[in-house]
């Protein structure tokens, strides 16, 4: 195995995922003429939408939100499925010209900083070809989000190797798996199940869900009838942009009513459901949870096809611990069996910071519980990263499309004032520290303290609102104080062609 001679970025992209494709868009729109590359640790752009293949898959979030503010989605369907996603997403990247500077099977091992020389330079593993290479940039985009790709979360169910059919996780769903008239058990009560069941229902003997504890489960259209309307009567991207706008006021709205009157917000959860179910249903025992809505991400089904499923008989749901996986099935703490064929554990994801990259600044490893996140996108003390973190409470582009733009003007005022480095200092004195994502889910539970943490004050908390923070990343104060910039390094500044000088003027622009 041998080392390459290193390829120098100005900005060198981690991940071909929707956030990483979104990034590469948005330095071609608002800081053009910059070098980058985007370093994609799998064979395919995509990231999520192009790993989870299981029945169903689609988004959990309305595609005029989860899509791109650059890019309108034209589908009807809104809450949309995998592959619709995954062409979307391809489309873009061919449009914006970024598919050519991806490098693919190119998974980043670390990334070290050097005050002196003002550069990152970067580690990779390339999976084709075992060979390691580097790169050096300017400046890093951490785009892999926080799920491990490699392998699903499952617990340890006692009498699991005694089951003679199958067990499957859905992030690593086999392409021919027949469950056509076999009964199928579907452990759990997240996102995942809520997909699977229905679409699973369709053509198996029977589905059962098996949870644990409940979940909220809402509701919501598959087609949003006012952006079928305005697409008729609207340039493209000006209805974009208002149905866009739209969804942002009724999520924001929906999430802080949620949080500051959870006992409204549960009954009104509560009768969508009571209006989709037979009336002998039990709703509380199945759909009631203990905890306050918002306090774990809502689970959503469109056009309500979960509770279709139920009603028909072709599904049905226990709510019951297990005891032990049997060769015919699982039989639970009160003795009954679940007789099943195939068992699908979807019980979660583990999660991966940085996608598992190591850092280092002047060759001191960073611990990221260490660090507290700067306006959500950067970390204090570490210069010249920047992360994308999507919202827990609402689409995960939202979030990034804003942390993009940012990084652009960050890199244009840069460029236009001669700095080289970028790095948030904190005060420690007056900042206390808080874990950064704010969800009691057990994944999240389970990896908090592989993650940065957020402070008790502005700028250091991660707000999970959008206007606000739509407001403080376009239009606030680059130089606030916190922010240091320097003009130190000795070489490897941050190298601009004459095209992007000149243009410049012209990014700065574009809305």
């Amino acid at each position: 195995m041998r080392t390459t001679v290193a390829e120098h970025v100005d900005v060198l992209i981690v991940g071909a995922g929707l956030s990483g494709i979104g990034a590469a868009c948005h330095l071609e729109r608002r800081s053009p003429g910059r070098s980058y590359v985007v370093l994609e640790a799998r064979d395919a752009i995509g990231g999520t939408w192009d790993l989870f293949r299981y029945p169903g898959v689609r988004s959990d979030s309305d595609m005029h939100t989860l899509g791109y503010s650059f890019r309108p989605w034209e589908d009807a369907q809104v809450i949309a499925d995998g592959p619709s996603i995954l062409r979307y997403v391809r489309e873009t990247a061919d449009d914006y010209g970024v598919t050519d500077r991806i490098r693919f099977n190119h998974r980043v091992i670390s990334a070290d900083w050097s005050s002196d020389l003002g550069r990152w330079r970067v580690t990779a593993q390339r999976a084709d070809t075992g060979q390691t290479v580097e790169f050096t940039a300017s400046f890093v985009l951490m785009c892999s989000g926080y799920y491990r790709y490699d392998r699903g979360y499952v617990p340890e169910f006692p009498g699991r190797e005694d089951f003679a059919g199958h067990v499957i996780h859905p992030q690593h769903w086999p392409e021919d798996l027949d469950y056509a008239g076999q009964r199928v058990v579907v452990i759990g009560s997240g996102a995942t199940a809520v997909t699977l069941v229905p679409s699973l229902a369709e053509t198996a003997a029977h589905v059962t869900m098996l949870q644990r504890s409940p979940s909220y489960v809402v509701s919501l259209p598959a087609q949003d009838r006012v952006a079928s309307a305005l697409r008729r009567r609207l340039p493209s991207m000006v209805a974009y942009q208002a149905v866009r706008a739209k969804n942002v006021a009724l999520m924001t709205l929906s999430y802080q009513l949620s949080r500051r009157f959870p006992q409204a917000a549960k009954a009104l959860i509560r009768r969508g459901i009571a209006q989709q179910l037979p009336v002998e249903f039990d709703i509380d025992t199945h759909f009631r949870p203990h905890y306050d809505p918002w306090d774990q991400r809502l689970c959503v089904c469109p056009d309500g096809d979960l509770f279709r499923a139920l009603g028909s008989g072709r599904a049905s749901v226990v709510t019951e611990e297990i005891d032990t996986f049997t060769a015919r099935g699982i039989r639970l703490r009160g003795g009954r069996e679940l007789e099943a064929d195939i068992i699908v554990s979807a019980t979660g994801l583990q999660l991966l910071a940085l996608g598992g990259a190591q850092l280092t600044v002047d060759g001191a490893a960073v611990d990221l519980h260490d660090h507290l996140t700067y306006k959500g996108l950067m970390l204090d003390g570490v210069p010249n990263l920047a992360l994308c973190i999507g919202y827990t409470n609402a689409s995960w582009t939202l979030k990034c499309d804003l942390t993009c733009e940012y990084v652009c003007r960050l890199l244009n005022h840069m460029a236009a004032e001669g700095y080289t480095q970028a790095v948030p200092i904190v005060d420690r004195d007056r900042v206390s520290t808080q874990p950064l994502l704010n969800l009691d889910s057990g994944y999240i539970r389970r990896s908090l303290s592989e993650f940065p943490q957020q402070g008790s004050e502005s700028p250091w908390r991660l707000r999970q609102n959008y206007p606000l923070d739509a407001v403080a990343l376009r239009m606030g104060r680059l130089e606030d104080g916190v922010m240091r910039f320097g003009r130190g390094a000795r070489s490897g500044s941050m190298s601009v062609s004459a095209s992007a000088t000149s243009a410049l003027a012209l990014a700065e622009k574009v809305p």
